[in-house]
């Protein structure tokens, strides 16, 4: 399947997959992620339940803090 992630067109084997699954198959390891699904926020309890299917803009963020 073919998504946008993080505004770069990236091939993903198989077909719909949740937000978790992403996040484990493109090795995101950061513990504190803000993820995206077409413009919409996914809570981390949500990403689970959210699927990413072809096509989705997905955006996965490390949030990081500091001054």
């Amino acid at each position: 399947m073919e998504i946008i992630l993080n505004n770069r067109k990236e091939s993903i084997p198989g077909g719909p997959m949740t937000v978790n699954e992403l996040i484990k198959a493109r090795n995101f390891t950061f513990k504190m992620l803000v993820t995206k699904v077409n413009g919409q926020l996914v809570r981390v309890e949500e990403r689970d339940k959210v699927m990413v299917n072809e096509g989705d803009k997905v955006e996965v963020l490390h949030l990081i803090s500091g001054g």
